[in-house]
């Protein structure tokens, strides 16, 4: 166990990708091969992907071996456990940088391990989109052949997607949450690394299909078209069962951590916003994700079996594919969004010094968005033809949760409303945040009502929305969380003075491109086109400058990250002098947070109103004041 770190899950991977691709030979072609007939064009369809899928299990099989995924249970079976000094060799005590790379329990270290590969997902991302927008600069651009293009636009769509779905309640909801509520660590440590790892180990499958055929249908893979695509497809389809697993193994965690092991006093009514906005994050995406897994296990079988869920001439359906995917793909927005809006109304009140508004009003409103969220997914299929009566109740369902999402906004109106507020970058990010999503939020309503939908359904304009709700609402909170929690998180300030330019610049970029966006859809452009016609040149060409400001933007940002991580200023144990109980400890986070635990008397927003229980001011400190 001491071993086992990232070079060996590496070599192990390999090791079982070779032996997984071997063996997968000889169980399935080695048979065909002895026959004399030479095997029909379909059944070496088949085998190829029969032998795509074994190679790729056998790569996350390896890998999590390596890694020491696999060494507690087995010990546990053999009888041998982990002695107390093992379980703090597995908690990355005493490892300094070596324990990121190894399988650690800490759920501070899990925090931090899921805080980089977001950030090396979302630049990956982002690069892809720079390469998309260079393409559609021009109407009849030559800069990416079209099969290169569709495979980058799929690409694009799905590594942003799992980014965005992680990159609040991977590294907060793993390095904060369990310090806010009061515990030593999350309710299954070993679990906890377990989700970061199968992420892990899935990543280089998903950045390996453009390599193996690319994928041909978007991010959203809709059959029967993925059945025929080649076997990249067969990367995706098992980068999202692994991701799902990934994802029920961490919202289990996460939910029983918030549920069980608050402190003494902490009842739901003073625990901190943050904590109901990841539970209901990871609540709904427990019951979504599996239906996204079950699409593409179907599909799987479909592409390395035989069946015909999807093959119309074989008794299948393309309708089961579509509603079993946006029976995800809806409430998938809200995993990502609510949890960023949470993230903001924690840190609102700090920068405001006032309570937060109608703290039940929120809860409420969170509640309300998680129960209609999985009630609106036909409205993405309202111009497929599936089932057409159904169409008035799914645009009632859709209209109606923009009254929640309303009332998030009046939370956040009401506890800036009068209040000292102390303009700082996370604040600049509340700002950000409630015009982007304004501007999401009404262009929604415009695609929930069929006749309005008919005209943009498929268009730009689609596009534009729902970025501007996922990259102007959820990353922009996420943006300002980050240098929220940075010193926390790191022990070091974040260079508030060049990382405002960053920020600015790549917030002025996305609202050039995506009212580009908007100006063409509106206008009839469609999505995912390799080319266009000439008369959308103007639009496409300010969305292509637009989205290399965010590009520059992002860099700097970037930079800031790394620059202040490695060499900014020593940062305090509570330099924004906040109330909640991730600020009361020191810094650097002791291994098991408190060496007594904490017991709570009062709600965490008690700004205005002496709080003897916890050390925190009731002013905002000056700008330029020593931290």
């Amino acid at each position: 166990m001491r071993r086992l770190n990232i070079i060996t899950a590496i070599v192990f991977g390999l090791i079982g990708t070779i032996a997984a691709h071997y063996l997968a030979t000889i169980i399935f072609v080695m048979p065909v091969l002895e026959g004399d007939a030479e095997a029909p064009s379909g059944l070496v369809w088949l085998l190829e992907n029969r032998i795509a899928f074994t190679t790729m299990f056998g790569w996350v099989v390896g890998f999590m071996i390596g890694i020491g995924a696999f060494s507690g249970p087995v010990r546990w079976v053999l009888g041998k456990d982990l002695t107390d000094e093992e379980a703090l060799f597995l908690a990355g005590k005493d490892q300094g940088i070596g324990r990121y790379f190894r399988f650690t329990t800490d759920h501070k270290v899990v925090g931090i391990q899921y805080l980089v590969i977001t950030m090396v997902l979302l630049g990956v991302g982002g690069t892809l989109a720079m390469l998309i927008r260079t393409n559609l600069m021009t109407p009849d651009s030559a800069f990416l052949g079209p099969t290169t293009y569709n495979t980058l636009v799929g690409m694009h769509g799905i590594i942003m997607i799992v980014a965005t779905i992680i990159m609040i309640t991977g590294p907060f909801g793993n390095f904060i949450l369990p310090i806010m509520i009061g515990a030593r660590d999350m309710a299954f440590p070993r679990l906890n690394a377990l989700s970061f790892w199968l992420i892990a180990s899935v990543v280089p499958v998903l950045l390996s299909v453009p390599f193996i055929g690319g994928m041909p249908t978007g991010w959203t893979a809709y059959n029967p078209l993925a059945d025929q695509a080649p076997i990249g497809m067969d990367g995706f389809a098992f980068t999202i069962i692994v991701f799902a697993i990934s994802s029920a193994v961490a919202g289990a965690n996460i939910t029983t951590t918030a549920v069980k092991m608050r402190t003494r006093g902490m009842t739901w009514t003073r625990t901190p916003i943050f904590v109901f906005g990841v539970v209901a994050s990871v609540g709904l995406a427990i019951p979504a994700f599996p239906t996204f897994m079950a699409a593409q296990v179907l599909s799987g079988l479909d592409r390395g079996v035989g069946t015909t869920f999807y093959d119309a001439s074989g008794g299948g359906s393309g309708w089961l594919y579509a509603n079993l995917f946006w029976l995800m793909g809806h409430p998938e927005v809200y995993v990502i969004l609510i949890p960023a809006l949470a993230a903001l109304l924690e840190l609102t009140p700090v920068f405001t010094r006032r309570p937060l508004f109608s703290f039940k009003a929120a809860v409420v409103a969170i509640s309300g968005i998680v129960g209609l969220s999985i009630l609106v997914w036909a409205h993405h299929m309202y111009i497929s033809g599936w089932a057409p009566k159904l169409g008035g109740p799914f645009m009632l369902t859709t209209e109606i949760i923009s009254i929640p999402t309303g009332l998030l906004f009046l939370v956040f109106i009401g506890t800036m409303w009068r209040g000292r507020i102390w303009t700082r970058l996370p604040m600049m990010a509340v700002y950000a945040m409630l015009w982007n999503f304004v501007i999401g939020g009404i262009t929604g309503v415009y695609l929930s009502d069929i006749p309005a939908d008919e005209a943009m359904h498929g268009s730009m304009f689609v596009t534009a929305h729902f970025h501007y709700t996922l990259m102007g609402a959820a990353l922009t909170g996420t943006m300002g969380a980050l240098v929220y929690w940075f010193p926390k998180m790191t022990g070091r300030m974040f260079d508030e003075r060049l990382g405002k330019w960053g920020f600015w610049i790549a917030q002025v970029g996305f609202n050039v491109t995506f009212l580009g966006m908007f100006m063409v859809g509106f206008a009839g452009q469609p999505r995912r086109v390799f080319n266009y016609s000439e008369v959308f040149a103007t639009g496409n060409f300010i969305s292509t400058m637009g989205a290399y400001t965010i590009g520059i933007g992002m860099l700097i940002f970037m930079y800031v990250v790394i620059s202040s991580w490695s060499r900014g200023a020593i940062a305090s144990s509570n330099p924004w002098k906040a109330k909640t109980l991730e600020w009361q400890v020191p810094t650097p986070v002791p291994l098991e947070n408190f060496d007594v635990l904490p017991i709570i008397t009062s709600d965490p927003y008690g700004y205005g109103r002496p709080s003897p229980d916890l050390a925190a001011t009731d002013q905002a400190p000056k700008e330029g004041a020593s931290l």
